[in-house]
């Protein structure tokens, strides 16, 4: 299935995808696209209903976060060996943690914000775990059965805040609009290989980004198991789980940063894509 919410900012719906691509509104059988509904049963009772039956929605809504209420937004960082070169840092030993504030979190199409005096503001594309079981200690073999499923992320990211400002990366990774999610969530039954995707990003049409999740340094499953050593894992937190080469900061000789006014487009095989103009504070 293909879950996602849809409407103004703050009132979305809950919503599902049709074979021809229409968004159906599942208002009548669900509150919210969020923890509540993410478990393996409540996912099997969305996978019975009769879409056809469902009130198509008109139109071309704006399309929300495909997770409400989330109660964590966990990253990974330098996940990528590729990535951790160009970024001049060691391959890490274990998964590097942070967070971004779910204050960031936006719809797939929504503008992104450069704060106020960046110059440094970069992109991510980024493959997000959705969890749906709940845990802690987590043996890796089980950790799949935890998963709900997978959306695209941007993990947008200001680089002087994170690295040249003191204390922790999270300073840099969780302003305003910086945590596009969607635009729907896929239910890991679609997805045989999460190890396998292609991933993309663009800016002002150029390709930046190309990359397969196959060159993870630590994959979805001892990830959600690692996490969960360290707190519990709930259902609707969301895991971005690392980016492929060539975010900004890595550009050479020269690194390119984001300015008001471009347009990024960036995707996933099998889980959709994103596009988000910037603008300033």
């Amino acid at each position: 299935m293909k879950l996602l919410r849809y409407g103004p900012a703050g009132q979305e719906k809950p919503g599902i995808l049709d074979q021809s691509g229409k968004i159906r509104d599942l208002s009548a059988y669900i509150k919210d696209v969020n923890g509540a509904v993410l478990d393996d049963a409540s996912l099997d009772k969305l996978r019975k209903l009769d879409l056809e039956s469902l009130p198509a929605v008109e139109g071309s809504p704006r399309i929300g976060a495909c997770v409400g209420n989330i109660g964590k937004f966990i990253c990974i960082g330098l996940n990528y060996a590729d990535h951790a070169a160009e970024s001049n840092l060691p391959i890490p030993a274990e998964p590097v943690v942070f967070n971004k504030w779910t204050s960031a979190v936006v719809g797939p199409n929504d503008d992104v914000k450069i704060p106020r005096g960046s110059k440094k503001t970069d992109w991510e594309v980024e493959l997000g775990v959705i969890i749906g079981k709940g845990g802690s200690y987590i043996d890796e073999k089980d950790a799949m059965s935890h998963v709900a499923g997978y959306c695209v992320v941007n993990d947008v990211s200001e680089r002087e805040y994170q690295i040249e400002r003191g204390g922790t990366w999270d300073k840099g990774k969780g302003c305003d609009t910086f945590g596009p999610i969607g635009p729907w969530l896929v239910t890991r039954d679609e997805i045989a290989d999460p190890q396998k995707l292609g991933m993309w990003l663009e800016v002002d049409g150029k390709r930046y980004q190309n990359g397969n999740t196959s060159t993870m340094i630590f994959g979805v499953a001892h990830i959600v198991s690692y996490l969960s050593r360290f707190m519990s894992l709930q259902p609707g937190d969301v895991i971005s789980t690392g980016t492929p080469p060539g975010v900004g900061m890595g550009v050479k000789p020269e690194a390119v940063y984001l300015r008001a006014g471009q347009t990024m487009r960036l995707g996933i095989d099998g889980l959709g894509e994103q596009q988000q103009k910037t603008f300033d504070a």
